[in-house]
């Protein structure tokens, strides 16, 4: 330990932490805007600085460390004129339209902009400006970019693609796309852009035309992740964000119906433990991935393209969800499916690309799932549509696609694709279920290596499984098993740290990581569900008695499989379903 003087006030600190560290361990607060705590912690952006007894020129806080005795001002006339002087040279190469800006209201240079009071900027605004491709899942405006890399960072360390990085030199320097191709669309870097200089594609306007069509039959489905965070930047007056009021406040959007992804979860388990099972019985060579991520597939098959072999033929649950949207509802309905027009809201962004690879159309009438929205545009859609949603009362899902379990719900946290299917394919080779949660093992934190592997007995084998989240950790975890380090009959990968619930197309909320607190979320539900395993969903049984047979079926192949063979990495394709 050592001890630092900040402010006039003696603390006690541990050796290697960084000024910043301290400080806001102990409420002094100091403004950051490059800072991303041990992933981007460069000193960029040079709003963070102090002055430090001894030291002639001020310097960064969050990438100087503490010594013992030192002494240090955060607020001093020096620190405060330096500050504002940097903030405003950031604020000069920096598009200020902020009223037309996806993130007005949540941009973290405009709150720091307003709270140190900098309302003009008295130097000459010069921006890099460039044609705004709207095309792809994931837009760049360049013009709002504040060459902080925290995009560069988190592209690098956490998800170890290395699509951004800064080109050129001095005063041409920028952020830019150096390796477009690898970009699996996970939208991490749009979740820590600090400005709207990434962003989702917005879709909203495509949804609202069809809910307004009265030729056409809109139907949204909801993803596991969304019932954690759907309100965080709603008010809802003090009322709890409950899955029935998400459900009210999505069917005043004008839907004719709105279901539940994690039916479609639970129809996704029913295949692949049974795809698993096929698998063990096989003897197949190496393991069988799971494949409902769709930032991981195009992960695998650009860095890993015989391991992208292995991955699991069962579609995603959206993509699940909007075959029989099209075909076994449709019959229910009794109309034609090119009628029926199927809206996602997921956490995701990389689900936009998703749902235009080939084999995603199943009824020969375009996209089994015609659109996807991100939490952050269904925030949107419901302030453009002025819903008071602390007014609502509870709703629940329309069915048969509305009825859901436990396992379905827990699709949206790391470790939940695999404890649901493990219960599922425990009672298919036994005929009996196991404790519900007999899989929790595989929820806790795994070794330093970046994975969590268990070994589950069966009554005929040990099966040997791991999980993994974040891309960074599955490209550690690919290379084991690629080497012969690590051998596993079945893995789980999903590309955002945490699953679904940190994914890219979360709301951002500046200097909060709330993955670990929406996760905890789901697993509460599935602890307090009625039925926690897929197979004893009574909508996923009529689904099956009445449409589809059987799991792995003729028609369950043909709808609810895909062969990822049968596109190739780099595939991008734009908002219309054309490929570019």
């Amino acid at each position: 330990m050592v001890e630092i003087t900040i402010d006039g006030n003696v603390y006690e600190a541990e050796e290697g932490a960084t000024i910043l560290e301290v400080a806001r361990e102990h409420r002094v607060d100091i403004p950051t805007l490059c800072y991303l705590r041990e992933i981007n912690e460069i000193g960029a952006c040079r709003v963070c600085l102090v002055e430090v007894e001894g030291i002639d020129h001020l310097v960064a806080a969050c990438n100087n460390e503490v010594t013992d005795g030192m002494v240090v001002y955060t607020d001093t006339p020096r620190v405060r004129r330096a500050r504002v002087a940097n903030l405003q040279l950031i604020l000069s190469r920096h598009d200020r339209r902020c009223p037309t800006c996806f993130r007005n209201g949540t941009c973290q240079l405009q709150a720091l902009t307003d709270r140190m009071g900098v309302h003009e900027v008295p130097y000459t605004t010069f921006f890099e400006t460039k044609p705004i491709d709207a095309r792809f899942p994931l837009v760049r405006e360049p013009e709002k970019c504040v060459n902080c890399l925290r995009c560069v960072s988190t592209c690098q360390k956490v998800q170890a693609l290395g699509v951004w990085d800064l080109v050129d030199s001095g005063s041409r320097a920028h952020v830019d796309a150096v390796a477009p191709d690898d970009c699996a669309f996970c939208g991490q870097c749009i979740a820590n852009c600090p400005t709207g200089a990434l962003h989702e594609r917005d879709d909203t306007e495509r949804v609202f035309d069809a809910i307004f069509d009265p030729d056409t039959i809109t139907i949204a489905q909801v993803a596991p992740a969304v019932r954690s965070s759907w309100a965080e930047l709603l008010d809802l007056g003090g009322k709890p964000p409950t899955p029935g009021r998400m459900v009210a406040a999505i069917r005043r959007l004008g839907f004719d119906y709105v279901f539940d992804t994690d039916f479609a979860a639970d129809v996704t388990i029913m295949e692949e433990a049974s795809e698993l099972i096929e698998h063990l019985k096989e003897g197949a060579e190496g393991p069988m991935f799971t494949s409902c991520c769709p930032g991981w597939v195009r992960f695998a098959k650009t860095r890993y393209p015989e391991l992208a072999k292995k991955l699991s033929t069962t579609k995603s649950p959206q993509q699940i969800f909007g075959a029989l949207a099209k075909t076994y509802y449709a019959e229910i309905l009794g109309v034609d499916p090119a009628k029926i027009f199927v809206v996602s809201y997921m956490p995701c962004v990389a689900k936009k690309m998703e749902a235009a690879y080939p084999g995603m159309d199943s009824t020969g009438t375009g996209p089994d799932v015609d659109a996807v929205l991100s939490v952050r545009e269904l925030t949107r859609q419901l302030r453009q549509r002025f819903v008071n949603v602390d007014l609502l009362e509870e709703e629940d899902f329309d069915r048969p696609l509305g009825v859901a379990t436990g396992a379905g719900h827990i699709f949206g946290v790391t470790g939940g694709v695999m404890e649901a299917a493990l219960r599922t394919a425990y009672n298919f080779v036994t005929g009996e279920n196991p404790d519900a949660d007999a899989f929790h093992e595989i929820r806790s934190e795994g070794p330093e290596r970046g994975w969590r592997e268990k070994g589950f007995q069966l009554p005929d084998r040990t099966l040997r499984i791991a999980v993994a989240s974040g891309l960074a950790n599955a490209d550690a975890l690919c290379r084991a098993i690629e080497r012969g380090e690590a051998s596993y009959d079945f893995v789980e990968v999903m590309a955002c740290p945490g699953g679904c619930v940190g994914g890219g197309g979360q709301p951002i909320i500046e200097g909060f990581n709330l993955s670990a607190d929406r996760g905890c979320t789901l697993r509460i539900i599935d602890e307090q569900s009625e039925l926690r395993f897929s197979h004893e969903n009574p909508a996923v049984k009529a689904c099956y008695d009445d449409f589809l047979g059987e799991p792995l079926s003729e028609r369950a192949e043909e709808l609810l499989h895909s062969d990822h063979g049968d596109w190739a990495m780099p595939f991008r394709v734009t908002a219309d379903g054309t490929e570019a």
